[in-house]
């Protein structure tokens, strides 16, 4: 998607007259004021966007995980109903496990009869493999438990 934006600028500039007279060179001079209005727009929401404080709220989120979360984002995102290897962990404190609908839990995990509480969270983080025998997370845990905190304290504001 990224590669087409160029495009796209092009040919919504044509569209609206501007740039139909002299064709864009081909320079990072020209092309970097074609796609930067473009990224704006992307990313600014309307007022009147109720998804807008939401968006917000996550990416703030994720700006704001501990350097232990590094490991955990590498399968799971935070954006709520964006799955990667893992579910979405948004939302995920406090909810029972294999409550992501839109993922494909292993037997064990949706089996498991397990809350996302801090003890629970705790453990499983602790070793996954050993909690819940069968789980599809293939990690070997964070045995320190310090960091094991910091990342239950940032699930708690997804």
């Amino acid at each position: 998607m990224r590669k087409l934006a160029p495009f796209a600028a092009l040919i919504l500039l044509a569209g609206c007259g501007q740039g139909a007279e002299e064709p864009a060179a081909d320079t990072p001079e020209t092309a970097a004021p074609v796609e930067a209005p473009m990224e704006d727009a992307a990313v600014e929401a309307p007022a009147d966007d109720a998804a807008a404080p939401v968006e917000a709220a996550a990416t703030a989120a994720v700006a704001a995980a501990p350097a232990a979360f590094a490991q955990c984002k590498v399968c799971h995102a935070v954006e709520a109903g964006k799955n990667g290897v893992g579910p979405s962990l948004a939302a995920v404190f406090g909810a029972k496990a294999g409550h992501v609908e839109t993922y494909t839990y292993s037997p064990a995990m949706k089996n498991s009869g397990l809350t996302w509480d801090e003890a629970t969270l705790n453990s499983y983080l602790e070793g996954p493999m050993a909690k819940v025998p069968g789980t599809k997370m293939a990690f070997a845990g964070i045995k320190d438990a310090a960091k094991r905190q910091e990342v239950i304290d940032y699930l708690k504001t997804l």
